[in-house]
């Protein structure tokens, strides 16, 4: 019997960039079952891979025992244990340079993220939709010689909750409507008191989880719950397993372009999103959603936008533009995917 092939599939952060590979990986290894795929990503990560088939997931150590240039190179000679063939650079990072300088004399294809492209975007120069992001992913496998299909993707089935979970949530009919306010930048973000009225509508009607990660955003979301009717504050209350099983049961997620757009994207949810600052003409776009999930900002408002790639720069007053976007437009939006 020939070895099976093994292939590393590099991508260590950030969340959303990783779950984002997640529906590529499953198309490939539904159209290549033969090939194995050993993901290297950070150890919080691993969940998202569960579902696939033929695919293992290799936990970097990245502030302890893989840190720095020498942890680089202990990481490289435990990943040659795995008998690796070739390499999928899905990250093309300094630390991904270096571990390709480690695998000299394997076949290794790093991403094109179209940085010229992108600069050309936000400078103003061409306003019209470039590769996706998941797009640039696949190509990484086609330069290493295998064909791959993104169309017609299938999904995981929606998980189970576990009793704790079903506790939190309650039983009733509603639908279920996930809300992810919160992204990496405020440039990012629906202006909160805007999303309070969305949430006041919504909640009469349907049942809403909350979802965030900091402190603050904790306390923000705890504010909300107490104050309506059928809505759930999750952020801080569960794994990432079990928030995962959770939004796998939505009906719908509202999230700005952030992770966890990205997260219910990969588990078949429908996903609608709010872009500020930035646009989905860059190709951070979820996965397999129609092209009217995505709510804009008026362009003869704010003609500058994109002013960046990932929302970190923007002129002062393009901060909430995203306040061109009326609460009863996602009402709607929201309540025709229902």
């Amino acid at each position: 019997m020939p070895k099976q092939k093994h292939i590393l599939v590099i991508r260590l952060s950030a969340m959303g960039d990783v779950a984002m590979s997640v529906p590529v990986l499953r198309a490939f290894s539904q159209q290549h079952p033969n090939i194995k795929l050993t993901v290297l990503t950070r150890e919080f990560f691993k969940p998202f891979f569960r579902d696939l088939e033929n695919v293992t997931v290799f936990s970097a150590d990245l502030k302890g025992r893989h840190k720095g240039f020498l942890g680089l190179y202990k990481l490289s000679k435990e990943l040659k244990i795995l008998g690796v063939d070739q390499v999928a650079d899905l990250h093309n990072v300094l630390r991904t340079k270096i571990l390709k300088f480690f695998f000299f004399g394997k076949t290794f294809k790093q991403i094109n993220k179209g940085r010229e492209e992108k600069k050309a975007l936000v400078e103003g120069h061409k306003f019209e939709q470039l590769k996706t992001t998941h797009e640039r992913y696949a190509d990484v496998f086609r330069n290493l010689g295998y064909t791959i299909n993104l169309s017609n993707p299938s999904f995981p089935e929606q998980a189970k909750l576990d009793q704790s979970t079903q506790e939190l949530l309650g039983k009733d009919i509603k639908n279920w409507i996930g809300i992810a306010p919160f992204a990496q930048y405020q440039s990012k973000m629906y202006p909160l008191d805007l999303l309070e009225r969305v949430i006041a509508t919504l909640s009469k009607t349907h049942k809403v989880v909350l979802f965030g990660g900091g402190k603050k955003e904790v306390e923000t979301l705890n504010t909300l719950q107490n104050k309506y009717d059928n809505v759930i504050n999750l952020a801080g209350k569960l794994s990432l397993d079990q928030e995962l099983n959770v939004i796998s049961n939505l009906d719908v997620m509202l999230s700005m372009d952030s992770g966890n757009a990205h997260i219910a994207a990969m588990l078949g949810r429908k996903v609608i999103t709010i872009w500020n600052v930035t646009h989905p003409y860059a190709g951070f776009a979820p996965f397999n959603q129609n092209e009217s999930y995505s709510l804009l900002v008026n362009r003869v408002q704010f003609p500058l936008i994109p002013t960046s790639i990932y929302g970190n720069k923007y002129p002062e007053n393009y901060k909430e533009a995203a306040r061109t976007i009326a609460p009863e437009t996602v009402i709607k939006k929201i309540e025709s995917v229902l």
